[in-house]
């Protein structure tokens, strides 16, 4: 972090120099603690630059020139998602910066750090990392600028790129170049990507295969007629396909008689019969050195639909254990992307995790709070990975669809390790989790299927027969992690995946009973079949199958307990019409949503492919395939998050406007089968909902709104979050042509005395988790 550190520890020079754009906090749960423990456990030297002043190179010469390269990496967060929001509005604060000071990273930040390493010392290899880097490694869509940008190589002008998890390609460069060897020969590592002339390949032996032999798009041309006598692919004008008689016997040259071919020699073949092995052998050998070329980045940017399909493609060359090498054009050169990295064993993720952390904040920040540290102080991450698929997430694409997990024994030292280490520790684990709560040691029943498999989802559109969903190692870990002497609680705030909780009720009821404090966030994202099929998530079944067993639960372990769920608003594939039945079944199930999110296309995520092109690439793509509608202008968007809080004044006049326009003004009124009230004087004085207070609402014909008056239709009391059990009412699960349908007419309820609670309303805290 600083020249008097390498001082106190003897160095004249770092090895390695690191540059992020977070806080440096040495914990596993960021990038750059772990990247730098590793390196310097295989004996590196490894300098950290955290959130350089990036307006000269000054604050990159701080450390001096590194022996053998500079490791850029925007930090946890894509630097663009960090700093703007769904609306393309600067945020306020950074949570990755002490005190959560915003404005101390640069936009794009790993391009922009990287050239200023370039000229900080000019000709010291860069390398660049983290999930920015890696989501932006080939032509891309950029949500920020609205138009398809080049490969992250280009504008940042590294030598290399570094993919999803990073460990063992960043082991071997580091080796490989400590031994001498250059970067720019370095070009056999999976998980790398690097610029290569047009052309470029490893060795004569390997072949080509262009993208649409993968997956074809745009229109497919007539099958030809094999009985035709005339050549169907010549030009009409063409004298072959002309009948003899027209022929012009002057416009015909003349033949010279040519002398007989001699006769061919008889050549003895020797037919070889290959067995299974030998050729499957074979067969692995080509496909390991095939490259799938994508279209160019002037074809995806001047085509949606090419867009689509090498969004398409690039995704179904994803699994590690079948992906072939891809390649794309961009002008003269072309950007080589090797497959991705090899999942680590799980003695490999222990040797990651069992490092020793600091645990800590970088002492240079005093006592600054670092809200991102604080969210995480006190958690263990027990996984990687992701093989849910959803569209609109970019885990999958950085870190891979197969789960990678920590062993038992080395997550119980970790909460060993916190109970004794970590100050300000009270004996409450916050979580145990990872990218989603509930799929450690989930994998493929058979390696080999695993191995072959080309699925984007192994749970959509339904859990894979060959997907193992036993819960009993995650039961066992929660049980033995509740043993050890010093934990009072443990909590699960990970996003749960509830169509996969709900093959285990054994660990529904452990979750349930022990694991729970009082609020459990799932993501059932929308309730519309519609929407759900673009996002690559289960029908709401699974939720109402789900809340059943939690309510149950929750019951029998005397608790109160409720759900905080998660939606999406604007996604692609989302009418008017799917957003006013969400709203719809919000009001029926009383839910009043505190935090909600506005679709946001990132790059490589599908979805974003969707907003980007209006194709769906979950199938093949062609000119005159399905087209995705998808909300873009900013009233369309605005309006469709209002439909989440309908109950807010502040969204009643967009939403006015919003149901005139679709034909639904019989939704504005004050009866229980309304959604809004007309206007009235004064409501611009009323507030929504803060925390777990209630937003006044309207008796069903009351011309006016006061504090104190009951939420229309409330039956018994108001419910705080869920409308579960607590609540005093059930919800019918059946399927029925419209959620309004399901609304009944019923009498207004009497407003409570002067004084009385006009109720709860959600209030969703802590991190989002979505599964």
């Amino acid at each position: 972090m600083s020249r008097q550190e390498m001082d106190v520890l003897g160095w004249d020079e770092c090895d390695v120099i690191l540059v992020t754009g977070d806080a440096y906090i040495d914990h596993p749960s960021f990038g750059m603690a772990l990247v730098g423990r590793l390196l310097e456990a295989n004996g590196y030297r490894v300098g950290i630059i955290a959130q350089p002043d990036w307006q000269s190179a000054d604050a990159f010469r701080t450390l001096g020139k590194p022996r053998l390269y500079y490791g850029v990496t925007a930090g946890n967060m894509d630097s663009m998602v960090n700093r703007y929001t769904a609306d393309r509005k600067p945020r306020s604060d950074d949570a990755y910066t002490p005190n959560g000071e915003p404005n101390k990273r640069p936009d794009r930040a790993v391009s922009v750090y990287a050239q200023r390493c370039r000229e900080a010392f000019p000709g010291t290899p860069v390398v660049i990392g983290s999930i920015e880097a890696s989501l932006r490694r080939i032509a891309h869509y950029d949500y920020w600028s609205d138009k398809v940008r080049r490969s992250v190589l280009f504008e940042s002008k590294a030598d290399m790129l570094i993919f999803g998890n990073a460990e063992r390609a960043l082991v071997d460069l580091t080796k490989r170049m400590a031994d001498g060897e250059s970067i720019k020969s370095i070009r056999d590592l999976r998980g790398t990507s690097f610029l290569v002339p047009a052309g470029w390949m490893p060795g004569e032996d390997w072949g080509v295969h262009n993208s649409t032999r993968v997956d074809t798009p745009g229109k497919i041309d007539k099958h030809i007629d094999p009985y035709l006598m005339v050549d169907q692919n010549s030009p009409t004008c063409a004298t072959d396909n002309k009948p003899a008689e027209e022929v012009n016997p002057a416009m015909v040259e003349p033949t010279k008689e040519v002398a007989p071919p001699p006769p061919p020699v008889e050549v003895v073949k020797t037919i070889r019969i290959m067995s299974r092995e030998e050729r499957r052998a074979m067969e692995l050998e080509k496909h390991h050195k095939t490259v799938v070329r994508l279209p160019s980045f002037e074809t995806v940017t001047n085509d949606p639909v090419m867009y689509a399909h090498a969004s398409r493609v690039f995704h179904l060359e994803s699994n590690p254990g079948n992906a072939r090498a891809l390649v794309q054009g961009h002008g003269d050169r072309d950007v080589w992307m090797n497959p991705p990295p090899l999942p680590l064993q799980m003695d490999e993720m222990d040797n990651v995790y069992d490092m020793n952390y600091a645990r800590g904040p970088h002492p240079s920040y005093g006592g600054a709070n670092i809200p991102a540290w604080e969210m995480i102080r006190f958690s263990v991450n027990i996984m990687r990975g992701c093989f849910g698929g959803c569209t609109f997430c970019s885990i999958t694409e950085h870190e891979g669809r197969i789960i990678q997990s920590r062993s038992e024994p080395s997550i119980l030292r970790e909460i060993e390790h916190i109970r004794d280490k970590t100050k300000g520790f009270t004996g409450i684990i916050s979580d145990l989790g990872g990218p989603t709560a509930n799929m450690y040691r989930l994998s493929c029943k058979d390696k080999e299927i695993e191995t072959t498999c080309r699925r984007l989802s192994c749970v959509y559109p339904s859990i894979c027969v060959n997907l193992g969903t036993n819960h009993n190692p995650l039961i066992k870990l929660y049980r033995r992690a509740r043993e050890i002497p010093g934990i009072k609680k443990i909590l699960i705030q990970s996003g749960l995946r509830y169509d996969l909780a709900v093959r285990s009720p054994e660990y529904v009821k452990e979750l349930v009973t022990h694991h729970v404090g009082g609020l459990l966030k799932i993501a059932p994202e929308h309730t519309e079949s519609n929407v759900l099929s673009k996002m690559m998530k289960p029908g709401i079944g699974a939720y109402d199958e789900f809340k059943a067993l939690f309510e149950k639960y929750s019951l029998e372990a005397g608790k109160k307990q409720y759900l905080i769920p998660y939606f999406i608003a604007a996604h692609p594939g989302a009418t008017d019409e799917d957003m006013l039945n969400l709203a719809l079944w919000l009001k029926k199930n009383n839910f009043r949503l505190d935090q909600v999110q506005t679709f946001m296309p990132t790059p490589m995520a599908m979805a974003s492919a969707m907003y980007h092109s209006r194709r769906n690439p979950l199938h093949k793509v062609t000119d005159d395939s399905e087209e995705v509608f998808t909300p873009r202008t900013l009233k369309q968007r605005q309006a469709h998050k209002a439909f989440l809080r309908y109950y807010d004044p502040k969204n009643w006049p967009i939403l006015r406007d919003a149901l005139r326009n679709m034909g639904r003004g019989d939704l504005i009124g004050t009866g229980e089968r309304h959604l809004i009230p007309p206007y009235t004087a004064g409501e611009e004085n009323f507030k929504a909902s803060q925390g777990k207070r209630a937003m006044p609402m309207l008796a069903p014909g009351a011309g006016k709104r006061g504090p104190g008056a009951p939420m229309a239709g409330a039956r018994g009391k108001p419910n705080a979050l869920t409308g579960s059990l607590t609540a005093r009412q059930t919800v019918e699960t059946k399927g029925k042509p419209s959620i309004l349908d399901t609304i009944k007419v019923k009498k207004a309820a009497p407003a409570p005395a002067k004084g009385g609670n006009p109720g709860r309303t959600a209030a969703a805290s802590g991190g989002r988790g979505r599964k």
